[in-house]
């Protein structure tokens, strides 16, 4: 894959890496992106937009389509919106990981994600391999506070968890290591705003809650 259409980083950054369908991105996205910013000191974010997620059985409008309203919504010096995921061949976080680690040797990625994703995290191709290699930032979504921390994989991980207090330094740990993030949240999915009719091709596609 041609580097010059990657993301550019240098070694010793921290970079935070927020996956999703952004089947469409919403302000719920903008705020996770500048609160990951501002809590966990990152140098940027990578928004990296995937071609599809293999736990929905119902496909996300184009890439394309869903790159360029990204692109849109998501204004900040410090954040880049990227198709990497696709060009990489990719559709599973650990195989998006190893190709990131590989390409930009020295980068301290962080793994970005709503508490609603911990809930399933057990559930992700290759899970305890990205605990293990990626430190992990988990940022509050409204009425996920409990499932989150009594998940299955914070059970697992208790002793590799960072306190809130101590969250500004989770990007230049090694893993293990997560952080859950209690903190006010927007309350909106995807989901809402395709069942709402807001977002191209919604009529013609089962609504299926995202993250």
């Amino acid at each position: 894959m041609p580097l010059h259409r990657c993301p550019i980083a240098r070694p010793g950054q921290r970079i935070g890496l927020l996956g999703g369908s952004f089947d469409p991105a919403h302000e719920g996205h903008v705020h996770i992106t500048r609160e990951a910013l501002k809590r966990f000191r990152l140098d940027r974010v990578w928004w990296l937009v995937s071609p599809g997620n293999p736990l929905k059985k119902d496909g996300p409008a184009p890439l394309e389509e869903r790159m360029q309203a990204a692109r849109a919504l998501m204004r900040h010096p410090r954040v880049d919106v990227t198709d990497i995921e696709a060009r990489l061949g990719s559709r599973y976080t650990a195989h998006s990981l190893r190709a990131l680690k590989r390409l930009y040797p020295g980068v301290a990625f962080t793994w970005l994600m709503g508490a609603d994703n911990l809930v399933q995290f057990d559930r992700w191709q290759e899970w305890r391999w990205i605990l293990a290699n990626v430190p992990i930032g988990v940022l509050a979504r409204p009425g996920e506070r409990l499932p989150a921390r009594n998940s299955r994989t914070a059970r697992i991980a208790r002793e590799a968890r960072v306190r809130d207090a101590e969250s500004h330094g989770l990007g230049g740990l090694a893993a293990p290591a997560w952080c859950f993030v209690d903190m006010p949240m927007r309350d909106i999915s995807s989901s809402e705003i395709r069942a709402r009719g807001e977002w191209r091709g919604s009529e013609d596609r089962p609504t299926t809650k995202l993250a």
